[in-house]
């Protein structure tokens, strides 16, 4: 597959000491998470600090001690979403001494020590002050000590009974991935239950005791609603849909949405890709009713309103369904048009536009462009001079792998069930001139039947003068193969799906065509 957009997402380190550390259970329920270091755009860089300064009044001033390490550099990161990211760096010197410190305040969250190994030692929290200390021993980091910051102590304390809980919590859910019998299951089953409950409960608990702190904040992340008994009605059934409409009504209880701090944990990016996958509906509509919520009330924090907006583009601007990238066209339209993100670079706000503009000209149900190209033997071609109650049009390149797979087939469903319901094929040469490997291919799997045409270099040329859209940007051909399906109108009733899926929708299309034929 041939694609025309660019990663920028660059790993940078695995931290293998991390994954058995006690410290990694801080802010989970039960099992071990493993996330690779990684670095992306929001990346600030790492500033050399000098070991240990005079306390400052503004800004960050965290004096670290770190046994063994001495005369080296040590990191300290954030959690940004799903990524890890480095934020700041200190010298150790002879005593293992060091300062994190910078004239302007870091963003709240959960933050971690870095060896100079890059691997990731332990976490604590950014609280509002940031001036405290750090003491540790890199052979018992169940046992950091920071003081001067009442959030820490707080998280210290909860640590401290995690570590208590966390070794039979393993234990039972190694004991239930090997019991023999549904009565072992239900036994240990049973005694996770009471386990997690007493967590819960602490949590809870706490939240109650110190309701505006940063950790009980995080509590209200972390939870997932408790589905109650369901109710009768009053035909005396139980009301199948409560438990979705319970968990769904609840799932943000307590949460904030212009919390920044937030962004930088690790949970809360699984609890929004949890609900947007489970209790929201995939149109279209239903989507943008929910991300414009979270937009509006997020605007007052900058952070998290930054990040709410770049994980809801990047997830729809190429959706994982036909119809969703109308999601992406509402955040344009209502942010990007509008001058609302000034934080992004010349690169990334071109690629957003252009990719808007090449979304508004072929959207589901409107009327696709008009094609006006040369066949293989330079006779002209145009889509709408292509009279059929169903065109399907193949954009394609023939030294594309993955194009050379999806041609044959696409030939093949239209030669065994397509060409008998009227469907005419159109397949486009998205590469420059008629070459000779376009036709050689088309003629070795007897492509016949199509309209197999290209854009001329002069066509081109003229297109570019005039700066009139090309055909790559009306019909978003950012890929290869790119497929789209037309109704008789040339209106888009299809793109972004398999063939199977393609199939599907020209099924259902002459049955609803056929049934109300029959009507008349």
């Amino acid at each position: 597959m041939k694609k025309r957009s660019d990663s920028f997402k660059d790993i940078f380190t695995v931290n293998p000491i991390y994954r058995n550390s006690m410290r990694h259970y801080l802010l989970t329920s039960l099992a071990v998470v493993i996330i690779s270091l990684v670095s992306t755009a929001q990346n600030k860089a790492i500033k050399k600090t000098a070991a240990p300064a005079v306390k400052t009044t503004g800004g960050y001033h965290i004096p670290i001690t770190l046994t063994p390490y001495k005369n080296t550099w040590v990191y300290l990161g954030c959690y940004f979403g799903k990524y890890k990211n480095l934020s700041d760096s200190a010298f150790l010197n002879e005593k293992g001494q060091g300062v994190f410190k910078g004239k302007e305040k870091l963003p709240q969250g959960i933050y971690f020590a870095v060896s100079p190994q890059k691997y990731l030692l332990f976490e604590f929290l950014m609280d509002k002050e940031q001036n405290f200390s750090i003491k540790a021993d890199t052979t018992n980091l169940a046992n950091v000590a920071i003081t001067g910051s009442a959030d820490n102590q707080m998280f210290q304390e909860y640590t401290r009974f995690l570590a208590q809980k966390t070794p039979m919590l393993t234990a039972l859910q190694k004991q239930l991935a090997e019991a023999k019998t549904a009565r072992d299951s239900g036994v240990i089953k049973t005694t996770m239950a009471k386990a997690n409950k007493e967590l819960q409960d602490y949590r809870e608990s706490f939240t109650k005791a110190h309701p505006t702190s940063m950790l009980a904040s995080f509590f209200y992340g972390m939870k997932r609603p408790e589905i109650p008994a369901i109710p009768i009605g009053k035909n005396g059934k139980a009301d199948s849909t409560y438990p979705y409409r319970y968990v769904k009504d609840n799932w943000w209880q307590g949460v904030a949405f212009d919390d920044e701090s937030l962004v930088r944990t690790p949970f809360f990016e699984p609890k929004l890709e949890e609900y947007f996958k489970y209790y929201v509906a995939p149109e279209a509509d239903s989507i943008i009713s929910e991300v414009n919520y979270m937009l509006l009330v997020s605007r007052e924090s900058r952070e998290m309103f930054k990040y709410l907006l770049g994980k809801f583009t990047d997830k729809y601007i190429n959706p994982e369904y036909m119809g969703q990238e109308k999601v992406f066209l509402f955040l344009f339209d209502k942010y990007y048009s509008k001058g609302d993100t000034a934080w992004l670079n010349a690169k990334q706000t071109k690629f957003i536009f252009d990719r808007a503009y090449s979304l508004m000209a072929n959207q589901l149900g409107e009327p696709a462009a008009d094609l006006k190209m040369v066949d293989t033997t330079g006779k002209p071609v145009t889509l709408y001079g292509i009279n059929a109650p169903y065109t399907f049009v193949t954009f394609w390149d023939p030294n594309c792998g993955h194009c050379k797979e999806t041609v044959p087939r696409v030939d093949s469903i239209y030669r065994a069930k397509w060409k008998a319901l009227g469907v005419k094929l159109v397949g486009v040469n998205v590469d420059e001139g008629a070459n000779p490997a376009w036709k050689k291919f088309v003629n070795e799997h007897k492509l016949e039947g199509w309209a197999h045409i290209y854009q001329t270099k002069a066509a081109r040329d003229e297109e570019t003068k005039k700066g009139a859209a090309n055909f790559r940007q009306l019909y978003d051909v950012y890929k290869t193969p790119t497929l789209y399906l037309l109704d008789a109108q040339k209106r888009i009733i299809g793109k972004m799906l398999s063939l199977e899926q393609f199939d599907d929708v020209l099924t259902a299309k002459t049955k609803a065509a056929a049934l109300k034929g029959g009507d008349k």
